[in-house]
């Protein structure tokens, strides 16, 4: 009789755990069937099936197709580590060039582990409103970081004649997904060649 309270415990953890497991299992197979067939191609049965369960389960855990392509874009978010970019661009040493290679650092991370979602959100976004507003919103994010930092800056830190939006489009018209994945896809570049340029030209072209 004593025992009992700790088994019941021990049960509850377990159905934790094991929804848990079978979340990470339906994002996996999500993952690995937009990814090779398609957003618009894939359907939630074709999803329940790749991750061994029912359709109801998929619906019971993410709402619906799109609820689960948003949380592997959170996901996704977070396997690129904001809180390592934070505490880079709040070091006490920290000056513009050093900023520019952490907000780099951080877009490499994220294009590296990640650009796949990305793609695939946009992808979805040509059919799914929701979707679309959804990577909007992720871009807005990336440029309001970019003007808060450059507008950090002392003046003359800018090269003269370039204000903050239109650094924020130099930045966005050079470190992207679609720069990223000609460089490494199609021309055989390492993403550390890839990091160490954008660094270089960001530079180049953002500061005096």
């Amino acid at each position: 009789m004593s025992e009992e309270p700790g088994r019941r415990r021990y049960d509850s953890l377990r159905r934790t755990a094991q929804a848990q497991q079978t979340r990470a299992d339906i994002a996996r197979a999500a993952r690995r069937l937009f990814v090779s067939h398609g957003w618009v191609a894939t359907t939630v049965r074709d999803v329940a099936r790749e991750a061994g369960v029912s359709v109801p389960t998929v619906y019971a855990a993410y709402g619906n197709k799109t609820g689960l392509t948003r949380a592997l874009a959170d996901a996704a978010d977070l396997s690129a580590d904001v809180t390592q970019l934070l505490a880079e661009l709040e070091a006490p040493a920290a000056d513009p060039v050093g900023q520019l290679a952490a907000m780099v650092a951080y877009d490499r991370r994220l294009f590296e582990r990640a650009g796949d979602i990305i793609m695939l959100v946009r992808e979805a976004g040509l059919s799914e409103p929701e979707l679309a507003a959804f990577y909007r919103d992720g871009r807005r994010r990336g440029d309001e970081t970019r003007v808060q930092v450059f507008s950090s800056w002392s003046g003359g830190v800018l090269r003269d004649g370039l204000d903050v939006p239109s650094a924020v489009d130099v930045y966005a018209a050079l470190c992207n997904i679609d720069v990223y994945t000609e460089l490494t896809t199609e021309r055989g570049w390492s993403p550390d060649r890839v990091e160490q340029w954008w660094a270089r030209a960001l530079v180049r072209e953002l500061l005096n």
